[in-house]
């Protein structure tokens, strides 16, 4: 492994089917006052929100709202929250839902008693929070995003059609999240495989990236290969608690920082899918597979030892009499039937976006260096050209 890191991870996880049981004694840490951040109301129908409530009222803590949380949340929805948390002075913000849940109750945390506009601060600026910092606490109800034990927060501007996120610092990290497999049985097929591939995405950004023999790429192949079986065994049964533990448990280590060290990363697919759904509102797992094989496809040249390795150890190809590059390619090929055999959206069209719409894109997805190309505005509008 290359480089000097530091490594800490202050979130504490509560795993299984009886997870729930733990937020009591979680709450003790706390004072008196709670937001409550949820979604569309699915938690009210499946009885989560009434466990979690009687959980809180047993504890003795006084309960504010936010609910109606979108997949992608505003900057308006956003200022909502920062109003509530402040007017209310709370001590705790509690999420549950998935990680559009869980970013949003991240931005309001560290929006909330920021005496500048947050959006300019912390997404166009990017700078460090000065501020207080409200504490978060996560149940997750989906999974893919990771945000349950990170520092990441991401927020859609809906008048500019930005979708930006920033990764906090430690101090940011939810304090606890409560992971329990059953919670994401109901989620519907659709978002539960973009879901599947949101955590996919996450390893294959921090994958394609450096020469160096790295630990963190054996324990990237090993998490996917156990997401590429999972994933089949859930989209024929969604109960299946095993896989659906499995992947849960995937989803946090894919981005939780660990693999990340030692790494470059890379992150163009996301920045590029970033950038569409500020202009579509579509579900962002099904932006990054719209966008990934045109994608590595056009960056396999520059990174073609590190595409065959990938082909050979994740995907089974046999190397034998077959050059690098078929190697590869063969490996990319495996991958794409992989997604089609999931029912991942695999074109942008299907997500609503025209031509006459890609230079904007192009434009709102920023470039980063650290991946085996840096990419132009012409190539990124070339691949999303092909994305069609």
């Amino acid at each position: 492994m290359l480089g000097n890191f530091e490594y800490s991870n202050p979130t504490k996880l509560y795993f299984g089917e009886d997870a729930l049981s733990y937020l009591g004694g979680e709450l003790a840490t706390y004072g008196k006052r709670v937001l409550l951040i949820y979604g569309g109301g699915s938690i009210k129908k499946n009885g989560i929100y009434d466990d979690v409530i009687k959980i809180l009222k047993d504890a003795d803590k006084d309960v504010f709202e936010v609910s109606g949380v979108m997949p992608n949340p505003t900057l308006e929805k956003l200022y909502e929250g920062c109003r509530v948390a402040k007017e209310n002075n709370v001590d705790l913000i509690l999420s549950v839902g998935g990680g559009s849940c869980c970013d949003y109750a991240k931005a309001v945390s560290v929006s909330t008693h920021c005496e500048e506009d947050p959006w300019e601060k912390y997404y166009l600026r990017m700078e460090d929070v000065d501020n207080k910092i409200i504490p978060v606490g996560c149940i997750l109800t989906m999974v893919g995003t990771g945000s349950e034990m990170n520092g990441g927060s991401v927020i859609t501007n809906s008048k500019s059609k930005l979708k930006i996120g920033h990764v906090f610092g430690d101090k940011v990290f939810p304090k606890f999240s409560i992971l329990n497999p059953i919670y994401t049985y109901t989620l519907p097929e659709y978002q539960m495989v973009a879901g599947f591939y949101d955590i996919m995405s996450h390893i294959l950004e921090q994958y394609f990236s450096g020469t160096d023999d790295n630990t963190s790429d054996y324990i990237m192949e090993g998490l996917l290969k156990s997401l590429i079986n999972s994933s089949k065994i859930a989209l024929k049964e969604p109960q299946n608690y095993e896989a659906r533990s499995n992947i849960m448990w995937i989803a946090t280590w894919a981005l939780n920082t660990l693999v990340a060290k030692g790494k470059t990363t890379d992150w163009m697919v996301h920045m590029i899918g970033q950038s569409v759904g500020g202009h579509t509102n579509a579900t962002h797992g099904m932006t990054l597979s719209a966008i990934s094989m045109p994608y590595y496809r056009h960056i396999m040249p520059d990174g073609l030892a590190k595409f065959k390795r990938y082909a050979i150890n994740v995907w089974n190809v046999n190397p034998e009499g077959k050059s690098d590059d078929e190697v590869a390619k063969i490996g990319l090929d495996q991958m794409e039937n992989y997604m089609k055999e999931l029912g991942l959206v695999m074109n942008l069209t299907e997500l609503g976006v025209t031509e006459e719409m890609l230079s904007n894109i192009a434009d709102g997805a920023f470039i980063l260096p650290g991946g085996y190309k840096i990419l132009t505005k012409e190539e990124i509008i070339q691949i999303l050209k092909q994305s069609l």
